[in-house]
């Protein structure tokens, strides 16, 4: 029996939860500070919190759905998206006034989700029905029948230029390549054992797989869609965030107590940064901030992300 340890995002490598992400409004203001709102998933309390970067302040959670795992923010930041993993539905969000607009029913156990860059679609994973809900963002619905996969689909990235999703399959050892266009499997790669979290570089040249129970990372060309190299990490590997500029991916080792950075150019492990226990989601922010004189670590307690213990 495989146990999936899941947990989607969290911030710049000092904040650990369950589902994390900055909206893409993010800027750099008059003071050179990165200005931008972050939205946590709380697994445990089936709600949503959202921290002003400006103030570090965070408002009072906002009641989602049951087990919230993963959260995605629409290109133009006004809206946020919840996927439930156990009220099997998503979360409409308006982010402006930090209310819930509505509530959009997918599949059976839903733990990712990925909005496509012009905005249009959300893709969701369905752990228990082993597939893709497409969600039309300008109605809000869920339209056509679901992209059938396998083996309990987690993590999913979508290219930087829309045209195509990687979906990790964490019992099939594999990844799924989709067609945005027709929604149907392009290809399969096989990876590691138990993939977790995907990561893609900036310029879409590359997706890189956390497998969990390998202990390393699959780098996947995106021109072949083929695994180029496999770079060895910690224990237990769950996600990877990768900087704005393309050059580093920081890789968290659940099992070992630490993150692995890698050199992007040379796809090998430069160093080691011993961080809390267990640490699963991570995330870099968008914009770039001054180099800070002193060093500020920030918690989030609400939401400690492991996500379900799912069995397969």
């Amino acid at each position: 029996m495989l146990k999936v340890v899941k947990a989607l995002a969290v911030a710049a490598i000092t904040l650990a939860s369950i589902g994390f992400v900055v909206t893409d409004t993010g800027s750099v203001g008059a003071t050179g500070t990165c200005i931008a709102k972050v939205f946590v998933t709380n697994y445990g309390g089936s709600s949503l919190s959202m921290i002003d970067t400006a103030s570090n302040a965070a408002n009072s959670p906002l009641t989602v759905g049951s087990s919230p795992n993963d959260v995605a923010i629409t290109p133009d930041g006004m809206t946020a998206y919840v996927a439930n993993s156990t009220s099997d539905t998503v979360s409409i969000i308006n982010v402006a006034t930090n209310t819930v607009t509505g509530t959009i029913n997918v599949g059976a156990v839903p733990l990712g989700i990925a909005i496509t860059p012009d905005g249009t679609k959300a893709y969701v994973t369905n752990y228990l029905d082993h597939n893709l809900s497409i969600i039309n963002l300008a109605t809000n619905a869920v339209t056509s029948t679901p992209v059938i996969l396998g083996f309990n689909p987690i993590g999913i990235v979508i290219t930087p230029n829309g045209t195509t999703a990687y979906v990790a399959n964490s019992t099939g050892n594999s990844v799924y390549v989709i067609d945005i266009g027709s929604n149907s499997i392009i290809t399969t790669q096989n990876v590691g054992n138990a993939p977790q979290g995907l990561a893609i570089a900036p310029n879409g040249s590359a997706v890189y797989v956390a497998n969990y129970n390998s202990n390393n990372v699959s780098v996947i060309d995106t021109t072949t869609n083929t695994v180029s190299t496999t770079v060895a990490v910690g224990n237990g590997p769950t996600h990877i965030a990768i900087t704005p500029d393309g050059t580093r991916g920081y890789v968290t080792n659940y099992g070992s107590n630490n993150v692995s950075v890698l050199n992007l150019a040379t796809n090998a492990v430069t160093t080691t940064i011993g961080v809390g226990n267990h640490p699963l989601g991570i995330a870099a922010t968008p914009c770039a901030a001054p180099t800070p004189t002193t060093t500020t670590t920030t918690t989030a307690a609400s939401n400690p992300e492991v996500v379900p213990a799912f069995t397969g």
